[in-house]
């Protein structure tokens, strides 16, 4: 007792006391919150911190939360802070989760939040949707539902989006709910459908791009519109990779210019739809990544020449990861003995999956040409670019009664050793 002041009270001295050695406050901290709040009944405040490690918060979470709102030690047990940990616990918000949770916004447990939860609910929510969007903004949950969230619930299905979209581009982008309704949200659908023209592209580019509700549209979309048409993009060309993949048009204006110089510079025509495809190549990821990349394909032993030649023929090679470039890559050269320089003249074999599509197909060729059922000259390629149907068709439903085995390779359950020579 010594360490603690003699200018405070018996009271004081008791709850800076308490404060420290069961909440783990610091003394100065102690100090200060003994001078707006008083302990003056321990059994109640230590049921309270029971609760809170029942529900397998640690010490360093109560002393974060207390130390923010130390009147919690004295808040309803029954009525509100046990209900509301174990609403919160019901939506999957337990231990580790429910303490950064609580750290962030203690108040959480302060006020009847079951009103809130239960009106989520009602409106089609799934609980692990309502958990995505407490952890994100925590605040909502403090906030009058009916009041402020079912105007914009509303808005959303009435512009065509059903209750399960509305619920999954809510629960990935919540802050979309803390944002004015008449302000903001009506005045970004008014800009798309004026850009767009149809309420279909609208809802395509909501449900491709959730966060198209940040951005201040007249300022980013409208603007970037007029650089691409500036560049003699046509708008039907704009249009047409923009409602797939909204983010190409909703970068800074700065940057568009920029890019839009560089993809000039490679030659692609602005007239095409590759135009697009590069410009969102090389827009959408740093010049850091976008160096590492190339040097990825070069360390393989291509060059920087041939590294854009397979560019300009698929410029989405270029968004696949470095990870991904140097596993492809090593596989097509080491298990298909595959020249790299071939490889380049396919690019959009890097945009296929290794595990999924590749490898069982390979598979299956292998196992035609060991039982004899194909020759080995084959031209790979055909094969590995040919559609899933067709494929099954022409190989694998074709065989399956004479090569039983084939649809296990297929089903990628034989593993693929390699062959050589039949490009």
């Amino acid at each position: 007792m010594s360490e603690i002041s003699s200018s405070l009270t018996d009271s004081q001295n008791f709850t800076v006391s308490y404060l420290r050695n069961s909440c783990g406050l610091s003394q100065k901290s102690a100090i200060s919150v003994s001078k707006k709040l008083l302990i003056e009944n321990p059994e109640k405040a230590d049921s309270v911190l029971e609760l809170m490690r029942t529900h397998r918060l640690t010490q360093t979470d109560i002393r974060k939360i207390i130390g923010t709102r130390p009147e919690l030690l004295l808040a309803d047990l029954e009525h509100i802070l046990r209900p509301n940990m174990e609403l919160l616990e019901s939506l999957g918000l337990s231990g580790a989760g429910l303490g950064k949770l609580l750290i962030r916004e203690p108040r959480l447990l302060q006020r009847d939040v079951g009103d809130t939860v239960d009106f989520f609910k009602a409106q089609g929510f799934s609980d692990k949707q309502i958990a995505m969007m407490i952890i994100k903004r925590p605040a909502l949950l403090l906030l009058n539902a009916n009041k402020i969230f079912k105007p914009k619930l509303d808005f959303f299905r009435s512009v065509g989006l059903t209750d399960e979209d509305v619920a999954k581009i809510l629960s990935r982008c919540p802050y979309i709910l803390q944002r004015s309704l008449v302000n903001h949200i009506m005045l970004c659908v008014e800009v798309l459908k004026r850009v767009l023209g149809t309420n279909e592209d609208v809802l395509k580019v909501i449900k491709a791009c959730n966060g198209i509700f940040e951005y201040n549209l007249e300022k980013i979309l409208v603007p970037n519109i007029l650089i691409f048409k500036s560049y003699g993009v046509p708008k039907p060309v704009i249009l047409r990779s923009f409602v797939p993949r909204p983010r190409t048009l909703l970068l800074r204006p700065e940057h568009v210019t920029e890019v839009l110089a560089e993809v000039v510079k490679l030659g692609f025509d602005p007239n095409t739809t590759l135009f697009i495809l590069a410009f969102s190549s090389m827009a959408l990821q740093s010049k850091t990544l976008w160096e590492r990349k190339v040097e990825a394909y070069k360390s393989f032993g291509l060059s920087e020449d041939q590294v854009y030649s397979a560019f300009r023929m698929q410029p989405m090679c270029m968004l696949t990861s470095v990870k991904k470039i140097k596993k492809m890559m090593n596989f097509f050269m080491t298990k298909l003995s595959i020249e790299p320089s071939v490889i380049c003249r396919y690019p959009g074999l890097l945009l296929l999956s290794l595990e999924k599509r590749i490898i069982p197909r390979c598979s299956v060729l292998q196992l035609l040409m060991s039982t004899g059922f194909m020759k080995e000259d084959v031209n790979l390629f055909s094969y590995l670019i040919m559609t899933e149907e067709k494929f099954v068709e022409n190989l694998v439903r074709k065989y399956q009664n004479v090569l039983p085995d084939i649809v296990k390779a297929y089903k990628g359950k034989i593993e693929f050793q390699g062959f050589a020579g039949i490009i």
